[in-house]
């Protein structure tokens, strides 16, 4: 049984660094692969993307120039995983930030599909919290 799950948390692994590429890429035909047909999506100004839109979002490339995952926590429930992350990025006006990310994925008879995903973004500044993964 945990042989089953070390699998999966690697294919998840991969998964999300594939993600992060196609972000960074602009690959769109990716995203229509691995995106389930009623995939949302909430951006961090709270907007909501179904799959079309995210597609067409992906085409207009990434808004950012730079984009380093810092830390990727994966997590099992049967045919559901969340994939929860950290990373680092750097906008195209040179602005830094913090990013943190919740994807949702769904084993399917096909592979695993992710259902919904969630990103906070910040500008880089002085921390209010506890950031475990960034000391």
């Amino acid at each position: 049984m945990s042989l089953k799950r070390e699998s999966d948390s690697a294919i998840l692994l991969r998964l999300n660094q594939e993600y992060v590429d196609a972000f960074m890429n602009a690959d769109v035909d990716w995203y229509r692969e691995h995106l389930a047909d009623d995939f949302e999506g909430i951006e961090s100004d709270g907007s909501l993307l179904n799959k079309a839109d995210f597609l067409l979002n992906t085409l207009k490339g990434p808004d950012v120039i730079d984009y380093k995952l810092v830390s990727v926590e994966v997590r099992l429930y049967r045919d559901v995983a969340l994939v929860r992350a950290t990373g680092l990025w750097t906008g195209k006006n040179g602005c830094q930030g913090l990013s943190r990310y919740t994807d949702v994925y769904l084993k399917t008879t096909i592979g695993w599909k992710i259902v919904s995903a969630q990103i906070t973004r910040a500008p880089r500044s002085e921390a209010r919290g506890h950031y475990p993964h960034l000391e």
